[in-house]
């Protein structure tokens, strides 16, 4: 009978894994490495990205609140100046889009005038306070142009 020789695995069987890919750890030096996570530094992380993001659209809904409060203060604004020019004595219809000067009577009462403080002194006309120069606007509300 011819010598057989039995050759032996030169891995040992307890150092080789039966399922590599499930390992929590590289099983080979070629494989890539696994590093544990740290689950505290990857919340830490998010948490921050998140606030940040948060932040900004917080801003940005405070400037639109702003910029929507200046609204509504020009339009109270502009409430009250027409309410003067309505109560106010005026001897002509005005025509929207044009400049027209609101004066106060030394009575208190106020009165809407075409004419222009510069205007209002060369015609010789008795002295009046000037108030504002204003525009009648499209709806009918009244916008302060000086």
């Amino acid at each position: 009978m011819p010598n057989r020789t039995i050759t032996e695995n030169p891995i040992d069987a307890d150092k080789v894994a039966q399922n590599p890919g499930l390992l929590p750890y590289a099983h080979s030096v070629s494989a890539p490495p696994i590093v544990p996570t740290n689950e505290g530094m990857i919340r830490h992380q998010s948490l921050e990205v998140m606030a940040h993001q948060t932040d900004q659209q917080m801003d940005l809904l405070r400037k639109q609140m702003e910029l929507l409060a200046e609204q509504a203060k020009a339009i109270q604004r502009r409430r009250e100046v027409s309410e003067w020019v309505y109560a106010a004595k005026m001897s002509f219809k005005p025509v929207i889009n044009h400049v027209y000067h609101l004066y106060r009577r030394p009575e208190g009462d106020h009165v809407l005038s075409m004419l222009s403080p510069e205007e209002w002194t060369l015609s010789r006309r008795p002295a009046l306070e000037f108030v504002h120069s204003i525009r009648l606007l499209a709806d009918l509300t009244w916008d302060i142009v000086r």
